[in-house]
């Protein structure tokens, strides 16, 4: 699965952070080592190292050891749940130092429990793919009720699946977790043998026990779930971590004695340490969400005129699905979430809206079958009819309308649900602010094209328009979506609107821009010239033969050997806190374990394996992959024993995933500069309409706060007359204002991404500027409005020197010089005049750039 522009800035954060973690620590235990008392907060550091402007709260595990945590804050429809897999992987890599061992994973309801649970254990849904991909196929999921034992947890990466309150300790004498058992004995040295259980006990203190020190057996370790978890060190992840900051709870989890706690949350506590904080914006442009929100507040106060006019309006998105299915085989069925005020089987009486009373409206209605509709709620649960044909999702499922009084309000999600219809008491403030969520999320992530299946749609009854407004804005602030609130359109009591306005060019460039064409990398085929793609044309001409392994020589495997789980009696030969100073004892002794030993062979065929399937992205033949991995450790195998190579296969990894990103690129740029050179690939401006070739006649705009100039005064060169706020953040609009206010500019046009005019080169990612500006000459030839075409793109100061900023400079480095050099009347005679320059502006010196830019004269 391809990630997201926000995706991968947040896990470029998270490795950042990680890796930071893992020096750090190194540091502080070799201090420690010189001297106990010279130790540090390592975690601080790092913390500083990585995001310094953002606040951190320090925390220790049960053990008093620094605890590193930090909070993942992504709104609603994010992809939390995906960022956490890749997160698992990261920390696995490059602070645990093992791709086994085990994870907590927390979350707060059973709806979400359920959700979670059923994607990790199938193995067709990318959740668990990337957990089998960390591993090595080889993943657990487990329940509390599971028993597992040292074996499991060396040789696999466990995922244990618990609810808040199973992990709550202020009940913990009634819970499964904490009560002794025999399925974990291996873990614990024998009941008959208090010398063991005194020595384990000194290590982990905090081991739930029997007894008490003065009698006769002293203190024994229970040999329960909540034990063991404690002995695993595990990383934890924590759903919606917001909800666990209550002291008994923090205490609970750090409890647990965690290397690291990973949070996700749309809303974060006061407390938390955010490193990674992504913007509802950023989610509605990666088209993520479905937005506007069209809010239809019918005046009519009878809840049937509302249920009706909500089933209508959803009949119509299934037309529109329908035909989208036809056209793209984009398989949509639109889904309609009702809430009513009672479910119960007692609490059917008049004056309230039960959802029997519901269910029989929807029956009479033609066209509804019984197996259209299905209610949940906390002791009913229809829902769970579907799973056998795939669930919602599924072509085989039948459900249209969902109803619901509160169970639905966290954790349910089903992209195909777009109408929302709140049946509740129009006093009811509850209804719009919780249950709003639950219909943003887009279909397959990625927007369809037919406006109605791209927004959502809320119906209520009877409402005051300025506590309506307030409501949604409550609810967009509970799934982390601020800043989206101009998105919202309310209406009131008629059908659901465009929410979105069709405008076109101001006048005075209409005929101007008719034949302004933007240059592309193109290539002819029998059908004329088509825009460059790189899988096609750019990776597949890639000679992976080239591809070599890496010199092993400058490969540096650590000596010490510490085994892939800590903290497990009767696992490893011994319990490490801090590590020790390398010794031949100690290596000897931490090597061969107590116990059964493994396979060395076995271990390095399934090392072999899933280092392969860690480049299967990079490497499009999974052969040449495997033949580099084989090669690489084979080479190793050569200057360092067997134990020492698995000890540190993540690094190796990690080496050489670096290795193939470095070539893949490099030969990726060779092949794209051999296209240029020998002809086959051009960078022209051609005939044909390629879409993002030309600037768009029209643009849908939605209806929200246009954007003014940093001055106040209104956008006067734009070529839209509606530049919205959500379109400019706050670099982009002091840019927009400098170029707004430039007498020899003729106009600009904020670029739109994913939509308007891009350039690809080398690399997967397309590069879709900022601006384009066009610049009258001081002689403008034959009477032509602008003579000069600029394509500008803005990088804010902290990205300056970024790997991406120095690839677009690059790219469009080539551009210009192509450009230069490109007869654009050969295929577009009304380019023939005009120049077109290509620029990557930088925060901290942008007006200096653009002075000199626009400034200038480009021949």
């Amino acid at each position: 699965m391809i990630l997201k522009d926000y995706q991968n800035r947040a896990l470029a954060t998270v490795q950042t952070f990680v890796q930071q973690l893992a020096e750090w620590r190194e540091k502080d235990w070799a201090a420690q080592r010189l001297d106990p008392d010279w130790g540090f907060d390592w975690v601080q550091r790092a913390w500083e190292k990585t995001v310094p402007t953002r606040p951190y709260n320090p925390r220790r595990n049960g053990l008093g050891e620094r605890l590193p945590a930090f909070c993942l804050k992504i709104p609603t429809g994010g992809g939390k749940t995906l960022l956490a897999t890749r997160v698992i992987d990261i920390v696995n890599a490059r602070f645990r130092g093992s791709r086994r061992g085990l994870v907590l994973w927390i979350v707060p309801t059973q709806q979400i429990y359920d959700q979670t649970l059923r994607a990790l254990r199938d193995r067709d849904h990318p959740y668990r793919q990337n957990l089998d991909l960390t591993s090595g196929q080889r993943t657990h999921i487990f329940e509390k009720t599971a028993t597992f034992g040292p074996s499991d947890v060396s040789e696999n990466l466990c995922i244990l699946l618990l609810m808040l309150p199973s992990a709550n300790r202020r009940t913990r004498d009634t819970l499964r977790i904490f009560r002794d058992s025999g399925g974990f004995d291996e873990f614990f040295p024998a009941d008959d043998d208090p010398v063991a259980h005194k020595k384990l006990l000194d290590e982990v203190p905090n081991l739930d026990t029997f007894e008490h020190p003065d009698g006769f057996w002293g203190r024994l370790a229970k040999t329960s779930l909540g034990n063991t978890v404690r002995l695993l060190n595990p990383l934890v992840i924590l759903d919606e971590g917001h909800k666990a900051y209550s002291d008994n709870a923090k205490a609970t989890l750090e409890g647990f004695n965690p290397c690291m706690i990973v949070e996700l949350s749309a809303t974060p506590a006061s407390g938390a340490n955010v490193l990674v904080e992504i913007l509802g914006l950023e989610l509605h442009a990666e088209e993520m969400i479905k937005l506007d929100l069209h809010v239809i507040n019918k005046s009519s106060g009878d809840w049937k005129d509302t249920l009706f006019a909500s089933i209508d309006h959803r009949e119509r998105l299934e037309i529109e699905a329908n035909r989208h299915i036809a056209e793209s085989g984009t398989y949509i069925r639109p889904l309609c979430v009702i809430q009513v005020e009672r479910t119960g089987a007692q609490q059917r009486r008049p004056g309230y809206i039960h959802a029997e009373d519901v269910r029989e409206s929807l029956l009479r209605h033609p066209g509804i079958k019984a197996e259209h509709v299905a209610i949940k709620t906390s002791s009913k649960n229809e829902l769970k009819d579907v799973d056998d044909v795939g669930g919602l999702l599924s072509r085989d499922c039948p459900i249209r309308f969902i109803i619901t009084k509160q169970a639905l309000q966290e954790g349910w999600d089903c992209p195909f649900a777009y109408v929302l219809t709140i049946l509740t008491n129009p006093q009811s403030k509850t209804g719009i602010t919780q249950l709003v969520g639950r219909i943003l999320r887009q279909p397959y992530a990625r927007k369809t094209g037919v406006p109605l299946l791209d927004e959502s749609y809320v119906f209520c009854f009877s409402r005051r328009g300025t506590e309506l407004l307030k409501e949604i804005r409550k609810g967009f602030g509970l799934e982390g979506l601020q800043g989206l609130e101009g998105k919202v359109v309310t209406e009131v009591d008629s059908a659901a609107s465009k929410s979105t306005i069709r405008t076109s060019q101001r006048s005075r460039f209409r005929a101007s821009t008719r034949n302004l064409v933007l240059p592309a990398f193109v290539i002819r085929d029998e059908d004329g010239w088509r825009p460059v793609h790189y899988e096609a044309d750019i990776l597949s001409r890639v000679p992976w033969d080239d591809l070599t392994p890496p010199e092993v020589d400058h490969m540096h495997l650590g000596e010490g050997i510490y085994g892939d789980v800590k903290l497990l009696a009767n696992l490893t030969a011994g319990v490490r806190v801090m590590p020790p100073a390398v010794t031949e004892e100690n290596l000897i002794a931490t090597a061969k374990p107590d116990g059964p030993q493994a396979d060395p062979g076995l271990e390095l065929s399934n090392c072999f394996y899933y280092a392969t399937s860690h480049l299967v992205d990079l490497i499009s033949n999974p052969w040449r992959g495997h033949e580099i991995v084989r090669c690489t450790f084979e080479a190793l195998l050569e200057r360092y024993p067997v134990e020492i190579v698995l000890a540190n296969q993540v690094f190796v990894l990690e080496s050489l995933r670096r290795h193939v990103e470095d070539v893949r690129d490099r030969l990726s740029r060779e092949v794209f500069h051999s296209l240029l050179n020998s002809g086959e690939m051009r960078f022209l401006v051609v005939a044909e309409n390629l879409e993002f070739n030309r600037i768009p006649g029209q643009i849908d705009v939605p209806s929200a706060k246009r954007a003014n100039r940093e001055d106040g005064r209104p956008f006067q060169r734009n070529l839209f007359d509606s530049t919205m706020e959500d379109d400019l953040n706050q670099f982009e609009s002091q840019v927009a204002t400098y170029l707004d206010q430039q007498e020899k500019l003729y106009f600009w046009y904020r670029n739109r991404a994913r939509k308007d005019h891009y350039v690809q080169g080398w690399k997967r990612k397309r590069i879709y500027a900022d601006f384009i500006v066009t610049m009258r000459g001081d002689a403008t030839a034959s009477g032509e409005e602008f003579d000069q075409i600029f394509v500008v793109e803005t990088k804010g100061v902290h990205l300056k020197e970024s790997e991406d900023s120095n690839y677009k400079r690059s790219v469009f480095d080539i551009c210009c010089e192509h450009a230069r050099e490109a007869k654009w009347a050969d295929l577009v005679p009304a380019m023939r005049s005009k120049a077109v320059t290509y620029e990557v502006v930088d925060e901290d010196e942008w007006q200096e750039k653009l002075n000199g830019i626009l400034g200038r004269r480009v021949s």
